[in-house]
């Protein structure tokens, strides 16, 4: 080969390494990543992350450590707006929430500065039964009672399911709920309930009752009234499912709405716009961290159980959610607008 032709071929190889090398490191975080909690310290969104928190960076390109920062406030709607708004596009931050703040931009009064179908979906831990539930001590044992007197619930504030299930269950099967909102978290509506403020909260998910109270259920402190899920769960065989109280085909339709995001529940979100190479690390290395028996064993240990979904699959029940006919959505904010 002559001079001139080898002068070339390393002048190629400079240009192939310059273009080849960034390309490679795009699907690489090797920065701190923050895991915002919308909730408070201990309560069941606070939980899982950090469960998840300790073993996702294993599971992703470039080793990164992650950290869980709490950032309650709104029900959710507050760490939402920053992770659309605000957070880092690099892969760096990513927000787990109950499902209120997932339909609050398609159902609520409220202004949000998010759309849910445009957040980058990472994947969901598990699924999940919402349970109305009432303090051992209170008149109230069935759903029944709940319905023939009036009977005080707490809520964590406007575009949570807290807020928003009474007053829907209120019209749907006449519950006679009375919401008092404005707890932080699930742990300031659990002391409420304790010391008698509340008699009860609905909803409250099951997979954060099995990890924040998990002696509510082995000492019967509790009585389970109600279920809102697509079907029941195998520990509630004789506690009445929401969708067995209605009749009509638009009142279930309100119910597909409403419960849809219970497939998907701990979901993990990064923000809209995230570049494809990062979203795919992000995802494939929530995939690995669900199926990692160190995770697995973690989770047992706070009664949690992981029945995960994946990012894209997130991504398409989010959009279905988002394409439910709109007479269907202005009855529900027409419900919660009273």
């Amino acid at each position: 080969m002559t001079r001139r032709m080898l002068g070339f071929a390393a002048a190629a190889s400079l240009v192939f390494t310059a273009l080849w090398a960034p390309a490679a490191a795009q699907d690489v975080i090797d920065r701190p990543i923050n895991i915002y909690v919308a909730g408070t310290a201990g309560g069941g969104i606070d939980l899982y992350a950090r469960v998840v928190a300790r073993h996702l960076g294993r599971h992703i390109k470039g080793n990164p450590t992650v950290n869980v920062q709490v950032m309650p406030g709104a029900g959710g709607i507050r760490a939402a707006n920053f992770l659309a708004q605000q957070a880092p596009k690099d892969g760096t931050a990513i927000t787990t929430f109950a499902g209120g703040p997932i339909l609050e931009p398609l159902i609520g009064s409220r202004k949000t500065e998010y759309d849910s179908s445009q957040l980058t979906w990472i994947g969901a831990v598990t699924k999940d039964v919402g349970l109305c539930v009432a303090w051992g001590a209170t008149p109230f044992k069935t759903i029944k009672d709940a319905q023939s007197k009036q009977m005080v619930v707490g809520g964590t504030g406007a575009g949570s399911d807290t807020d928003t299930w009474p007053v829907i269950l209120n019209e749907l099967i006449g519950t006679k709920f009375k919401l008092v909102t404005g707890y932080q978290g699930t742990q300031e509506t659990v002391i409420a309930m304790e010391r008698g403020e509340t008699q009860g909260r609905c909803t409250f998910s099951y997979s954060a009752l099995r990890t924040a109270k998990p002696e509510w259920l082995r000492d019967k402190k509790i009585n389970i009234l109600l279920q809102l899920a697509l079907e029941k769960h195998a520990d509630f065989p004789d506690v009445p499912l929401v969708y067995d109280l209605v009749s009509k085909p638009e009142d279930r339709q309100l119910l597909d709405l409403m419960i849809g995001t219970s497939a998907m529940a701990r979901p993990f979100a990064a923000p809209p716009g995230l570049p494809a190479p990062i979203a795919a690390t992000l995802r494939r290395g929530f995939d690995a961290t669900m199926k990692d028996p160190a995770l697995i064993a973690d989770a047992k240990k706070i009664h949690a159980e992981v029945l995960p979904t994946s990012g894209e699959d997130v991504q398409k029940l989010v959009a279905r959610l988002y394409a439910t006919p709109k007479p269907v959505v202005a009855r529900v904010k027409k419900f919660l607008a009273n």
